[in-house]
Formats: C-alpha cells, sequence, structure tokens
C-alpha cells in the first residue's frame, strides 16, 4: 500500500482483457471473418442466473443485428445522431445504467468519448469498442455484436423499431463486460452509474412496479428539463424526466393531455407540450418532491450547490490512486496552497471502486489537517505523535463516506495532510481541487475557459450537426440549441458559453413560424450565418469571446450590413452574433431602412418572444 503515492500526471487508457480493438478487427478484416470474444461468451455465463429464470433458456438464442433484422432493414450503429429516445429497457433490472446514459445523450462531446466513431458498414467485423472512466483511468472495452434474444426479442435493450440503432445495446453488453456477468449488471445501483456518466441529473424512484399515478417505484428516471411556465395568475414550476422503459409515463398534473396544458395561456406551450408516448413527461415540482426521494447529480468539475457554481476561474488538480488491503487509520496524502484566494478554495473528492462496496459498512473516513512548521521536514508520512487528540482538523471535518463523496475547505496558504482511515479493503480515487488566483486563470490548471473553435464545417456538413442534437431528426429547440453551440462552437470550460436565454432569443429571431423551434431549413440560415460572424471574429477580435465597440464597425461592415448603431463608445462588450440577428431583423421589418413601424401584434412578438 503506497502511503502517499505520486499525483497522477494524466488520464491513461487501459485495455480491458489485455484486448486491442485495432489488432483484433484488422486480424477478423484480413481474414474475412466476424469477431466471436472468447472473454465473454455467448453463453448462458454472460447472462447471469437471476434474469434466466425469468426467460426460458430454450428459446434463448445469439444473434448478430444483421441477422435479426434480416433482410427487412439494415442494422445502424447511431442514425441522425444518439437521443435518449433510442434507448428502450429490457429484461435487465439495469434502469440506473441507462437512467444515466439518457442523462449522458444530452450531452454529444462526453458521449463520443465512450461511443467512439463506429458503423455497420465501414470495416464492420462484429467488434466494437466503448470506453468507460474508472479511478482516474479510460477502460477501453471489446465486445461482438452477438446479442442474446427471446421469444419476444432482445432480451435486454431493445433497438428502438424505427431507426434500428444499435448503439445502446452494445454500449449495454460493454458495461455487463466490465461488471464481469449480467446478473452484476442486474438490479444495480445508481451511483454506479457514476462510472458511465460525467455530467447530468438522475433520479431514483424507490419495487420495479407501477403505481395508479403511472410512476414506477424503486426505478430511475433522468431529468431532462427544467421551466417556468405562466399558469392561471401566476408561474408553475415544472421538471421534465424520461423513464428508461421508453413508456409508460406520469399520469397526475402537468402529464401528457392535462387539464393543466390546456388551461395555460404561455406562448412556449407548443414548444414544451409533446402528447407522445416516449417515456418523457412533464410534473410540477411539488408532485416531484412529494414522490421523489433520492437526487443524484454528478458533475466533471468542481460545482458546489450551496456556494453557487465554482467553475469560475482556473482550478488545478492533484490525483491519487490507492489500494489498500486493510484496516488501517492514518493513510497520508499531502499537498500545498501557494496563494489565498476567496472562501471554499480547495475541494476534496473521493470516488470509491464498486468493486470496494460489497459490504454495508462504510469503508472509510479522511479528515485534513495542516502541517504546522515543526513537522514539515516529514516528507512522507507523519508520526503518530502529530495526531495527537488536541490537534483540530480543519473545519472540524470528520467524516465517513461510501460511494463517492466531495467537500469544500477554505484554507489559508501551507502544507496540508489529508489523513484516510480505513476499516476494511478499499480501493479508491483521491482528487483535490485548488482554485487559482484570478490572475493565474489559465496557469497550472487542466481547465481552460471556453474559446472559439478553429474552424466550423462548412454549409455541406451542417446537415449532420443539426440531426445530432434534433428532436427525433425534426427540430431544435433552445435548450437543444444551446448545446450544439456551446459544444460546435467553443471549446474548454462553459463559463462563456452561450446562455439559455441567449439561445432563446436566436431561436426567436431565426424562428419565421413562430413556434419555438428551428427546423433544418432554419438551421441552416443560422449556421451560414455563424460561419460567416466566426470568420469576422477571428479576423478582427482582440479581445477572446466578446468584440469591443471599437470592433464592431468594422465587423459590422465585413458582414455586409448597413448602418452603424454604435457611435457611442461606452457599449462595452457586445456579443456580436446576436447583435447581427437583431440588425437583420430590423432590415427585414423596415420598409426604408431608416425606420421601423409595426403593428401591435408585431411589437408583442419582439418584445415578448425574443
Amino acid at each position: 500500500m503506497a502511503y502517499n503515492p505520486e499525483p497522477l500526471a494524466k488520464i491513461s487508457v487501459i485495455k480491458f482483457k489485455g484486448q486491442d480493438f485495432n489488432s483484433l478487427r484488422d486480424h477478423c478484416l484480413s481474414r474475412g471473418l466476424l469477431f466471436e470474444d472468447e472473454t465473454f461468451p455467448a453463453g448462458i455465463s454472460s447472462i447471469g442466473m437471476k434474469l434466466l429464470q425469468r426467460v426460458s433458456s430454450s428459446s434463448l438464442k445469439w444473434r448478430r443485428p444483421k441477422d435479426l433484422l434480416g433482410c427487412k432493414s439494415e442494422p445502424h450503429f447511431i442514425l441522425e445522431g444518439a437521443s435518449r429516445f433510442d434507448i428502450q429497457q429490457g429484461e435487465a433490472g439495469d434502469c440506473w445504467f441507462l437512467a444515466a446514459l439518457g442523462s449522458l445523450t444530452q450531452n454529444p462531446q462526453h458521449l463520443q468519448k465512450i461511443l467512439k466513431n463506429q458503423s455497420f458498414s465501414s470495416q464492420y467485423a462484429g467488434i466494437f469498442c466503448f470506453r468507460f472512466w474508472k479511478c482516474g483511468h479510460w477502460v477501453e472495452v471489446v465486445v461482438d455484436d452477438r446479442l442474446p434474444v427471446g421469444d419476444n426479442g432482445c432480451l435486454f435493450v431493445h433497438p428502438f423499431y424505427r431507426n434500428h440503432e444499435f448503439w445502446p445495446c452494445l454500449l449495454e453488453k460493454a458495461y455487463a463486460n466490465v461488471l464481469s456477468t449480467r446478473n452484476q449488471n442486474n438490479c444495480g445501483k445508481s451511483r454506479k452509474a457514476d462510472t458511465q456518466t460525467q455530467q447530468g441529473i438522475i433520479m431514483i424512484k424507490g419495487d420495479d412496479s407501477r403505481m395508479e399515478n403511472g410512476l414506477v417505484s424503486q426505478h430511475a428516471y433522468t431529468v431532462t428539463g427544467a421551466e417556468q411556465i405562466q399558469y392561471r395568475r401566476g408561474w408553475e414550476a415544472l421538471i421534465r424526466l424520461w423513464n428508461p422503459w421508453g413508456h409508460t409515463e406520469w399520469q397526475g398534473r402537468w402529464s401528457d393531455r392535462s387539464l393543466e396544458w390546456r388551461e395555460t395561456q404561455d406562448r412556449r406551450k407548443s414548444q414544451l407540450y409533446e402528447d407522445k408516448d416516449n417515456g418523457e413527461f412533464w410534473m410540477s415540482c411539488q408532485d416531484f418532491q412529494e414522490n421523489f426521494s433520492c437526487l443524484y447529480i454528478c458533475n466533471e468539475f468542481p460545482i458546489n450547490l450551496d456556494h453557487g457554481n465554482m467553475t469560475q476561474g482556473g482550478w488545478s488538480q492533484e490525483m491519487f490512486k490507492d489500494h489498500i488491503e486493510g484496516p488501517q487509520k492514518d493513510a497520508q496524502y499531502f499537498f500545498s496552497v501557494s496563494e489565498s484566494t476567496e472562501n471554499n478554495n480547495v475541494i476534496v473528492s473521493f470516488n470509491i471502486m464498486p468493486e470496494s462496496l460489497q459490504a454495508k459498512e462504510y469503508p472509510l473516513g479522511f479528515q485534513v489537517y495542516k502541517v504546522d512548521p515543526k513537522f514539515q521536514h516529514f516528507r512522507e508520512r507523519l508520526p503518530p505523535t502529530f495526531f495527537s487528540p488536541l490537534r483540530n482538523p480543519c473545519n472540524g471535518i470528520k467524516t465517513k463516506t461510501k460511494w463517492n463523496f466531495t467537500k469544500c475547505f477554505t484554507l489559508s496558504p501551507g502544507t496540508y495532510v489529508v489523513a484516510v482511515s480505513v476499516w476494511r479493503e478499499v480501493e479508491f480515487l483521491l482528487r483535490i481541487f485548488q482554485k487559482m488566483p484570478g490572475s493565474d486563470r489559465n496557469m497550472g490548471t487542466n481547465f481552460n475557459p471556453r474559446t472559439l473553435k478553429a474552424g466550423l464545417p462548412e454549409n455541406g456538413s451542417q446537415q449532420s450537426v443539426f440531426y445530432k442534437y434534433a428532436q427525433q431528426g425534426q427540430n431544435i429547440d433552445a435548450t437543444q440549441l444551446q448545446s450544439l453551440l456551446n459544444q460546435e462552437l467553443l471549446t474548454g470550460l462553459p463559463e462563456d458559453a452561450f446562455s439559455l436565454d441567449e439561445c432563446r432569443s436566436i431561436v426567436a429571431l431565426m424562428d419565421l413560424k413562430v413556434n419555438g423551434l428551428l427546423n433544418q431549413g432554419e438551421f441552416s440560415r443560422l449556421w451560414s450565418r455563424l460561419v460567416c460572424c466566426q470568420s469576422v471574429f477571428q479576423n478582427i477580435q482582440k479581445n477572446s469571446g466578446v468584440f469591443l465597440s471599437s470592433d464592431l464597425r468594422e465587423a459590422i461592415r465585413n458582414t455586409g450590413k448597413a448602418g452603424d448603431p454604435l457611435s457611442p463608445d461606452d457599449w462595452g462588450p457586445v456579443p456580436i452574433l446576436l447583435l447581427l440577428f437583431i440588425l437583420e431583423t430590423f432590415q427585414n421589418l423596415s420598409k426604408d431602412g431608416k425606420g421601423l413601424y409595426v403593428t401591435q401584434t408585431e411589437w408583442m412578438n419582439l418584445v415578448m418572444y425574443s
């Protein structure tokens, strides 16, 4: 056991079971074979006895997607973008995993790291590869595409019948491979999904049966949206949930076809409300609080809900991975704070490996101590005399933790030690985040502010971008536009990203049908302006992410827009994209290009919708 191992320099990639995807695929392609994974065979041992008790083993067969569909249709890995609606839970009780996966589909940039670029056409050899984050490493998992099939179709996740996308089925199989058997994958816990999702919200409903109100007890749901909507004389707070079953929805207030949707006069109704049997539904926050008991939030960066968004500014990160075989009172991990910053400048985060969590007791606890000068010559391990009963830990922290745990500290400059007490064998990853001073926000940190990407795909490629985020390949709403712009246009942290309000304004300006959505034609029009604006930005901008008023005259002139509304020099930083849309709207409504006359209805649309 390492008492003070060196921090991990970078996140490495581990080949699960030593299998290399490229070598195995090339071997199969050169011999005209389809891959068969001997380490995770197409047999009963890979399914698990608990699930087999509910299905007939005599009817169990293993089929590849192409054989499963026959000549009726061709299978697809992903078609028109990955969506939570591609997922339909099968016989396995792994809603905790699928709920996390549904959340991950709302962040295409992270999902792509797991799925990679794969298909059933280019270099197809019956082999697929996925990545999972585990204890500070990416674990690359190889599987063949043989899926168990019973009398009612696929035993596990069903491919969506309309588009025959198999990425959820194969990803589920890869995760079952990581957990060794399908039995381990069955009836798992939601917190294990942290090894899959990097950002999102998962809800757990506390026995896997449908209740009269349409909810399923002891079942995991994904939060996919939250809004405030005008209702009667006030506002109603709503939350949108998705059921991994792909059907079975809430039947109470604000559900599909409910009285509340018929009564509301909120003009965003057409944007928010859908009457579809797809497992997704709205409910009031009051009903949500009365029916759900557990909320799990998984973040990629340090965030504390009690003290606001803590991603502002730069963060440094130290990582310590350890495996302690038995009881140990004071495993020690050192770090230094060099400068004073604002409150909550240090975050200590533990990720405990699932393999360490078979017992019911909490496996470890920790305290943080400041090391005073007389002990600072101890570089690897402090003596027992340091931990006297009279020495107080920082902030009085004394805690036991199970699964994952994060705690914020306000620490002055100096040397500190995280002292970990372990009661049983445990493997964990300890990460220590430090807030960097504002002047050094980009120094010594793994996290960078968001900046424009070097180039955007031209209009010929915008269709694939649209389908990547669109609802069922039809439209994009403001929330999806926000994800699209922040993922496709920017790089780095979302601290300077497009806000939801900005994206609602952009939708309002580009939305010719005034339905709160952008179709492919409207998005194509938007994308051409994005490409133009990006070119102008990169040629003119002097401050990353914004134009100053002195830059805007030249920018507007280069984009072919008439007029210069920014003669004053006190406008400050202004996002050029939104400004150009406003100018375009003016020119579309103006008769002579100099003035504007609008009807009452047009005025209401401008001030209320935009």
